[in-house]
């Protein structure tokens, strides 16, 4: 017999018209909470795991050119950018020569179809929040929608719960933030109930690539659907190796008790087990979370399942209003597309440079995209200018918010191609063509003007 409070969600759910399927997988995750579930992955189950690049595996230019014909493009786009500051689509944010992450995607996409004569679909998993604002932007590119098929289909959205009782949380200030998305292991469920990925296979598509669309390195790139397409697996997901800025990120491991791969999210990790997380060589490779998966091994698989792929679960404390820490503390019950890995037999991983992963999370990562660490090629793709992306640690009292960012590099990033590390604290405004050269640490109590054409370097004094 349901509880109250499951009963009270899914009413819920049912008068603001969330699909059926989509009820039933947030009923699944609800008595997994209430039954004491905490989704947590102990360091004594797991151990690590070694892993191919793609850097060794020989790709024919034919196996190439045949599995990206028949690849579809989803891109993850339900994120507001709120930890910056943003109240519209994250994707909209200007990153390169006054284009935002959806004016590059969408030009990514087009010179692949023109490269390969390929159909190539791109299609946005939107949430409620971030349809309009997306669809409004991409209007622009008449010759991006593939006939047949959607630009956009809605990730799915879910009641918050009281932690004290598990009861569907009431807000009257703003009823929207009564409401959360399920993390991206929904776009599984959001596929099925759109009735998507019956399209996409009735269209000729045999596999999907997936990503985020704050990651510019995401290319649909056929020489790793190639890879994909022959290797036989049904699900698969691209890899790099961690460094200090991945510390408190997930990785992958291997189950002990059945040798599945897994993907263990932080908050899927115990207190006790913090510092295994944060040891890069015993766990040396993390997720970019660009993924690839069969669209028929998907479907047979959901099918089998009644559409709940039972994914494991994230219990994820936040207050209702993120805003207001002094709101009511509430439970979203969330899941990670990547942990579909342990569903599939014979599910693989591969390793990737870092230049296929370039999220932008914070704004230390968008200064280090605004500045010439990357060049943006004829192609749209990113190219690294040095060996490595220097680490970048902005003061989160002047820099966190991007119209606060804006204001202290009003004539543009500095120089940080010859830069390793760039550390500010304090409140520092920068003039045009300033370069970071080496390790610089900023520091400073009052607010500083660094001087157009200043050379900063490891013995820049410190700024009082």
């Amino acid at each position: 017999m349901a509880s109250a409070g499951l009963n009270a969600a899914r009413d819920k759910m049912v008068k603001a018209g969330v699909d059926a399927t989509a009820i039933e997988t947030f009923a699944h995750y609800y008595r997994l909470l209430e039954h004491g579930e905490t989704g947590m992955v102990p360091e004594s189950s797991i151990e690590p795991i070694d892993m191919e690049s793609l850097a060794d595996v020989e790709v024919s230019d034919d196996d190439a050119a045949r599995a990206i014909a028949t690849t579809a493009v989803v891109k993850l786009n339900g994120g507001l950018g709120t930890s910056m500051g943003m109240d519209r689509a994250k994707s909209l944010l200007c990153v390169r020569r006054g284009l935002s992450f959806l004016d590059i995607i969408a030009r990514q996409v087009l010179h692949l179809r023109r490269q390969y004569d390929a159909p190539l679909p791109l299609v946005f998993m939107n949430s409620f929040r971030t349809s309009a604002d997306t669809m409004e932007a991409l209007a622009r590119y008449d010759e991006l929608p593939v006939d047949g098929l959607p630009l956009e289909f809605l990730q799915n959205k879910e009641p918050k719960l009281l932690t004290k009782n598990l009861m569907p949380v009431s807000y009257p200030r703003d009823p929207d933030l009564e409401w959360c998305p399920p993390g991206h292991g929904d776009l599984y469920t959001a596929l099925r109930g759109t009735g998507l990925i019956d399209r996409l296979i009735e269209e000729g598509f045999e596999r999907v690539f997936v990503s985020n669309s704050d990651n510019l390195g995401a290319v649909p790139d056929a020489r790793v659907a190639g890879w994909f397409a022959t290797s036989g697996a049904p699900f698969a997901i691209e890899a790099v190796r961690r460094t200090a800025s991945d510390r408190k990120g997930g990785h992958f491991a291997r189950r002990k008790i059945d040798g599945r791969i897994v993907l263990r999210e932080t908050a899927q990790t115990p207190s006790a087990d913090q510092k295994a997380l944060a040891d890069l060589e015993r766990h040396r490779y993390c997720s970019t979370n660009n993924l690839w998966f069969d669209l028929r091994a998907m479907q047979a698989e959901l099918d089998r399942r009644g559409g709940i792929l039972g994914l494991p679960l994230i219990r994820n404390v936040k207050t209702v209003d993120p805003a207001d820490p002094k709101s009511a503390e509430v439970v979203q019950i969330e899941t990670a597309m990547g942990a579909a890995i342990e569903i599939f037999d014979g599910a693989r991983t591969i390793e990737v440079g870092r230049d296929r992963f370039v999220p932008v999370k914070t704004t230390n990562d968008l200064l280090v995209l605004r500045s010439d660490v990357y060049d943006l090629g004829d192609d749209w793709v990113l190219d690294l200018n040095t060996s490595a992306v220097p680490f970048v640690d902005l003061d989160s009292d002047h820099y966190q918010h991007v119209g606060e960012f804006d204001k202290r590099f009003p004539e543009g990033a500095p120089s940080m191609k010859e830069a390793t590390s760039f550390r500010v604290a304090g409140d520092f405004t920068f003039g045009r063509g300033v370069r970071v050269v080496g390790d610089v640490s900023l520091k400073a109590k009052s607010a500083q003007r660094v001087a157009p054409g200043t050379v900063l370097t490891v013995d820049a004094a410190d700024r009082a």
